[in-house]
């Protein structure tokens, strides 16, 4: 898997290229921090909307934010010009939120020509570069890439069950302290408070440096605190899919392999009253 990152100079260098295609993956909802919010529409030039919480996720599906299918993916990426040979770069308007999420998802898919940039728009405002007041909104041609959906990269509730059966299996969390363990309430109806017993808490902040990630050798200290010394498959998990890949980002920017997301995370688990549930350690 490549090096999951772009710098704001190297997306201002390649903005121009003719297979760079430039996503913008924010979220109306953003959750687990306090929300940078703009009083106007502003944008990266050349950004076409990557819709998280809509054409990008299973509406059909009970969970939160469920991942497409390979149909929908496919159907929907290609909708935005993106072709099997295009290199895709992911930025939201947080910093480093909800634009992890769209990348794990192309990884998912089998796109590993898929980046992030660091810092995202706040990054890019702040260094005063060019901006503009919409989104691209048509594609004059559909795109011609397939999805290939591995599904070993993504698990639901059973799978879990499953993996943490496993002695080297470990799951983290990145939600805040206090909802891991039950101190403060869910943000959503009808879920319960606490974690998956034998669960780590990583809240996602934890891995960030204001708007970008920290580091290499400094998440490899956050994860060298947190991950079992003999585990070889991590589980990562939030409220509802969404920062759970903050931090599933910043291990395979560590150097840590065989990372999958649960993606009905809390919202799936908490919900589900035949699933066990601790506040403890």
């Amino acid at each position: 898997m490549n090096f999951p990152l772009v710098t704001t100079d190297w997306l201002a260098d390649n903005l121009t290229r003719k297979d760079l295609v430039l996503l913008d993956a924010s979220m109306v909802t953003v959750i687990g921090r306090e929300p940078i919010v703009y009083d106007r529409p502003v944008f990266i030039p050349g950004a076409r909307k990557f819709d998280l919480e809509g054409d990008f996720c299973d509406l059909s599906s009970p969970m939160v934010h469920a991942f497409p299918t390979e149909e929908q993916f496919t159907r929907e990426a290609r909708k935005l010009g993106i072709n099997a040979d295009s290199t895709v770069i992911i930025y939201d308007n947080q910093g480093v939120y909800s634009s992890p999420r769209a990348w794990w998802m192309f990884q998912a898919m089998g796109h590993e020509n898929t980046f992030v940039v660091d810092g995202g728009l706040p990054k890019w405002l702040a260094e005063k570069r060019e901006t503009v007041s919409s989104l691209v909104q048509e594609q004059a041609e559909s795109g011609n890439i397939r999805g290939v959906f591995h599904s070993g990269m993504v698990c639901d509730s059973s799978c879990l069950l499953k993996e943490l059966e496993a002695v080297r299996v470990a799951a983290v969390d990145a939600r805040s302290s206090e909802r891991f363990f039950g101190t403060a309430p869910e943000p959503r109806e009808g879920v319960r408070s606490g974690h998956i017993p034998g669960s780590r808490n990583l809240p996602f902040s934890q891995v960030l440096d204001e708007h970008t990630f920290k580091s290499a050798e400094q998440l490899k200290a956050v994860f060298a605190r947190t991950l079992p010394v003999d585990s070889e498959r991590t589980v990562f998990s939030c409220g509802s899919g969404i920062t759970a890949c903050i931090i599933l980002m910043a291990a395979v920017i560590a150097g840590y392999k065989n990372n999958v997301l649960y993606d009905g995370s809390w919202a799936d688990w908490g919900s589900n009253p035949s699933l066990p549930v601790t506040t403890s350690e």
